[in-house]
């Protein structure tokens, strides 16, 4: 068995992929357009991982999806989980939970879906501004 990627509906593609990719720094792998179908798939990767993609999924008909906490979450391995978490922040990212333990932050997608940002190798020395910011809505 080979597990080959995870699926998520996106209700904007163009705000989703300034999400993971100039945001993020995931990186586009593949596209496919379907249009009998009327979707696009667009497969993206963290650098370090490209063999567990992320494929997002724009379907061309609106539709509302809602319960995106119901999916879990993704999880990515950072090298520094501040500075990630700044670099985001200063991108106007919301980080729904705060790395206050220097090991674990919370973020969403543009469509609610959490993301799990760890610290590669373990936790930081917990540090301010930090260590006393509160979470921010559900994560």
């Amino acid at each position: 068995m080979k597990y080959l990627h995870t699926m998520i509906r996106v209700s904007n593609l163009d705000q989703s992929l300034d999400f993971f990719i100039n945001k993020l720094g995931f990186v586009e792998q593949r596209r496919y357009e379907n249009e009998k179908g009327r979707f696009t798939l667009i497969f993206v990767a963290a650098p370090e991982s490209p063999d567990a993609p992320v494929e997002l999924t724009y379907n061309w008909d609106p539709e509302a999806y809602t319960g995106g906490r119901n999916f879990g979450h993704l999880a990515i391995e950072v090298d520094d989980v501040y500075a990630y978490c700044d670099k985001l922040q200063k991108q106007g990212i919301t980080i729904n939970r705060p790395p206050r333990d220097g090991r674990m932050a919370f973020i969403k997608t543009p469509d609610g879906i959490s993301i799990e940002i760890l610290n590669k190798g373990g936790a930081l020395p917990v540090a301010e501004p930090w260590a006393s910011m509160p979470n921010t809505g559900s994560w």
